[in-house]
């Protein structure tokens, strides 16, 4: 009895200790705002090879060159967006605003 009870003690202050996983705040979103300005370019290589992946060399060499180009901006952007914007919970709850939050990310 006296062994279930101190278990029971135990969890419920393990439980009371968590935190919400991924939780989003200001910090997190100037964190975010800054690993995307600086890792906004490798948007570039890393669509020339899932291009090239998926279709071809030539299709990645030209489609996924481009498309690069254009995340890489699209991802520096969002990265001067959050880093500027970093103490207003826009948007809603610090959300992240590119899916995924990093390049990494899948």
């Amino acid at each position: 009895m006296k062994k279930g009870i101190i278990v029971c003690v135990a969890l419920l202050m393990i439980f009371s200790l968590t935190t919400t996983c991924f939780a989003q705040d200001m910090g997190k979103k100037l964190a975010r705002g800054f690993v995307n300005i600086l890792t906004g370019w490798v948007e570039i290589p890393k669509n020339i090879y899932d291009s090239s992946v998926e279709e071809s060399i030539f299709s990645g060499l030209t489609v996924g060159l481009v498309k690069g180009v254009g995340m890489a901006i699209v991802r520096t952007g969002a990265g001067v967006y959050e880093t500027i914007t970093f103490p207003f919970p826009i948007p809603e709850d610090f959300a992240p605003v590119l899916e995924p939050e990093y390049v990494f990310g899948e």
